[in-house]
């Protein structure tokens, strides 16, 4: 006798499509540009913070962690020149991306966003029931100010830089929209780390602004799980009613206060990453002819062509397969037009990226 549970759950449920996260590989021998993941590991005193936190025995385990992460919410408010009232932790920032649907969005408050970007939104518009508004970029990846603004929206998120493509919009652009829309603003900052600009010196003037940060990219900490926001108090007192009770565990905590506490170990990372960043988008775009967006984030958005001068999504399919067959992992987005045809790539150590490159030369030979 067969048992379909899912027919238990809630039809909207039932229907829902679950985000699906880059390819997490177990066995070793893989060069891993698929996730935007830091090529460097953290500071050494992270790993130092936690042996003292586990001490010989580990007795600190059984204790429940602080439940509002307060030490953590008073550095991140330190680092960002904020008073702790307006820092909330998250277990990642997906975390707080599932507070802010929570509080903001429902079958009667749409959610808006816009196509490209992170694909985890939908899915997260989706378990709360909730309607969606979706606007989308054209190839020059031009900011929609005005659909935006006139989206219906009550929350709408927007991810700058954006992922794929690492376009970064300015704050002159986002002031502009704060000015005009009248519901809350997140801005997606997981790599404003690698920008030259980011949206934090809005805050003081527009409290309807909410700026979503985490530790997993330019802080190498994915394995640990931590990003917080920064919003007006009010705003983060709406997130804090929804926040599940000890949502950030022990050691999350006393890893990314220590990761917070070495910035210059970081500044060296990440002028290392940017450099490399900015060496091969100059290759691939100038030498080889591919256009590539300008990126303000730790990955490069490419369009191949191949040896006949194509491009297109065959042409990225293939690639990727090439890149497989080299165990060498990338991302690639078919399911649009926009993205279809292009990779995306994180930037990896110097040996990472000669491997990328090597593999680009050995493709056209290989692409009938």
């Amino acid at each position: 006798m067969s048992h379909d549970l899912t027919r238990l759950a809630l039809p909207h449920i039932q229907r829902l499509h679950a985000y699906t996260p880059g390819l997490q590989p177990n066995e070793p021998g893989w060069i891993k540009l698929n996730t935007n993941e830091s090529p460097y590991g953290p500071t050494p005193r992270v790993t130092e913070a936690l042996r003292r936190e586990l001490g010989s025995d580990g007795d600190a385990l059984r204790l429940y962690p602080n439940p509002r992460s307060t030490p953590l919410r008073q550095k991140v408010a330190q680092v960002h020149g904020l008073t702790e009232d307006h820092v909330l932790i998250g277990n990642g920032s997906d975390d707080v991306l599932n507070l802010l649907v929570r509080s903001f969005c429902g079958p009667e408050a749409a959610a808006g966003l816009t196509f490209p970007s992170y694909s985890l939104y939908p899915v997260l518009v989706a378990i709360e029931h909730g309607a969606v508004r979706t606007i989308e970029f054209n190839r020059q990846m031009t900011l929609p100010v005005d659909a935006l603004v006139s989206s219906g929206a009550k929350v709408f998120f927007l991810t700058s830089p954006n992922a794929p493509t690492g376009v970064a919009f300015g704050n002159q652009q986002l002031a502009e929209i704060l000015e005009r829309f009248p519901g809350v603003l997140v801005v997606d900052e997981a790599y404003a780390p690698f920008a030259q600009e980011h949206a934090v010196p809005l805050l003081a003037q527009y409290p309807r602004l909410v700026i979503t940060r985490t530790l997993s990219k330019a802080h190498a900490l994915a394995g640990i799980r931590v990003g917080y926001a920064l919003a007006h108090p009010g705003i983060i007192d709406v997130l804090d009613r929804v926040r599940d009770s000890y949502n950030v565990n022990r050691l999350s905590q006393v890893a990314a206060l220590a990761a917070l506490s070495d910035p210059g170990y970081y500044d060296a990372i990440i002028g290392k990453i940017i450099r490399t960043r900015d060496y091969w988008l100059g290759e691939w775009s100038g030498r080889r002819g591919w256009f590539t967006y300008p990126s303000a984030t730790n990955f490069i958005f490419t369009e191949p062509v191949d040896a006949a001068g194509r491009s297109g999504p065959d042409v990225a399919k293939s690639l990727y397969h090439h890149l497989l067959s080299r165990r060498i992992l990338v991302r690639y987005f078919p399911s649009h037009a926009l993205t279809a045809s292009f990779l995306r790539i994180s930037v990896g150590t110097d040996d990472d990226m000669l491997a990328v490159n090597e593999a680009f030369d050995a493709w056209p030979q290989s692409a009938k």
